[in-house]
This record gives structure tokens, C-alpha cells and sequence, in this order.
């Protein structure tokens, strides 16, 4: 029952966050009638909404659950008014991503009215190889995970161009020694990504810290000491609170 409930869920994604009864049972791969049977169910303990159309999308009773997630409410509660003053210096976009397994999960993010269209929702899952604060959760992730991806065929996205093993090793290694890592992309503009980790109590990284800004208006010694400054401060709330798991 499990299992066919979370099917039902899944079935829903940035694309598709409306969807009739046809389309949830087709997406989901469950019979029409077990998805209405379900999805009535859902409904009436508000993990799924129906208009008047007769559309299901997901209920705010998620988001009431999800809120209560230590990983990202406790540590959201904590970074944002670092990420504020961060935004109010750079007026673009602010990102808080932590790891979830071998991706990134946006926690939140603070966008100004002039920052560039977004690439990444809050709740969206993005890859650690070719994103800035990837690459900072990345390099301070377990080695096995490391040698994992490494090993894969990776490429940049969205612009779909190959990464060597060896020159991703060479930026983990570098994001390590620096605390800092710093990603150039062309689509769907020219952009800019400097991400510095966050840390917990006994030297853990739990997230990463970005900002995004057009590449014209980079100036990476600044930007960059702008990010780790706001990474450090929010690494101090957390010792002095002790952090969530």
C-alpha cells in the first residue's frame, strides 16, 4: 500500500504538478482504479488536492510534514538571515543545498527580481558534478561516493558536454584546499557559480552555500570572499546550537 501511495506522488514533477485521473494512472504504472481508490485516500488526509476540474496536485499537508525535516528546516532556519544580507549584496540568486546521497537537494533560495532566470526550484534535485555547491558537498563527501561518480560518463548540464574523471578530481581536489569552488556555464546564459561548504561540529559538511550571477558581472575575489564569509557565519551558528543529522 506503501509503496503504491508513493508511486502515486512520484507521478507528479515541476512539468506535470496538475494531473487528471488518466494521466496520474499512467504515470504512476498503477490500474485506474487502484489510483483513484488511492488518490481519494490521499485526498482526504491532504497529501493530494482536487479541483474543480478534477486535477490532483500534491496538498500542502506534505509541506506541512516536510517542514519538520530536521536536515533542511533546522539548518534553513539558521542560514537565512546570512543568505538575506548575501543577497542584498550580489542581487541574484543565494542557494542552500545539501546531499542527499549522490545528489543535491535545493533546501531554499533567495532570488532578487534581477537575477537571471533559475536553473533550480527549492525541493529540486540538481547533480553534484556540475553545479557549484555540487561540487563543494561533492569534494567533502566520502571517497567511496567520489570513486562512484568519477567513474561514470559525466556530463556538463544542461549544455550536455562531456567531464573528464580527471579534470573533476582536479576541481574536487582544488574545492578542498580552497573551501571554495567556483563553475563557469554558457547556457542558457553566461553564468557564474562560487559555493563554499558549510560546517558542522567535528569538521562535517552538511551544505553548501552558492550564489549564481551572470558572468559579466563577476568578480571573483570579492564574490568569493563574500561567499565563504557567509558560509563561516552560518558554520558558527551551528556549532554554537549543535547541528541537526
Amino acid at each position: 500500500m506503501l509503496d503504491r501511495g508513493f508511486a502515486l506522488l512520484g507521478a507528479f514533477d515541476r512539468d506535470h504538478p496538475r494531473l487528471n485521473l488518466v494521466d496520474l494512472s499512467r504515470r504512476s504504472g498503477l490500474p485506474k482504479t487502484t489510483a483513484a481508490r488511492l488518490a481519494g485516500r490521499l485526498v482526504n488526509w491532504g497529501a493530494l488536492e482536487r479541483d474543480e476540474h478534477g486535477r490532483y496536485a500534491v496538498g500542502l499537508r506534505l509541506l506541512q510534514v516536510a517542514s519538520l525535516a530536521p536536515r533542511g528546516q533546522g539548518l534553513r532556519e539558521i542560514a537565512l538571515p546570512f543568505m538575506g544580507d548575501l543577497a542584498e549584496a550580489v542581487h541574484q540568486h543565494v542557494l542552500l543545498v545539501v546531499r542527499d546521497g549522490d545528489e543535491g537537494v535545493l533546501v531554499d533560495r533567495i532570488s532578487s527580481h534581477r537575477a537571471l532566470a533559475p536553473l533550480y526550484h527549492p525541493g529540486d534535485r540538481l547533480p553534484l558534478h556540475s553545479t557549484g555547491a555540487g561540487l563543494v558537498l561533492l569534494a567533502h563527501a566520502p571517497t567511496e561516493l567520489q570513486e562512484a561518480i568519477l567513474a561514470q560518463h559525466l556530463v556538463q548540464e544542461p549544455e550536455k558536454l562531456p567531464i573528464s574523471a580527471e579534470a573533476l578530481r582536479r576541481t574536487l581536489a582544488g574545492a578542498r584546499r580552497s573551501r571554495l569552488a567556483t563553475l563557469r556555464r554558457d547556457r542558457p546564459v553566461p553564468m557564474v557559480s562560487v559555493a563554499a561548504p558549510i560546517v558542522a561540529p567535528g569538521n562535517r559538511t552538511v551544505a553548501a552555500l552558492s550564489v549564481v550571477v551572470p558572468e559579466k558581472l563577476t568578480d571573483g575575489r570579492w564574490l568569493g570572499a563574500a561567499v565563504t564569509t557567509t558560509a563561516t557565519g552560518i558554520s558558527r551558528v551551528l556549532s554554537e546550537r549543535g547541528s541537526p543529522d
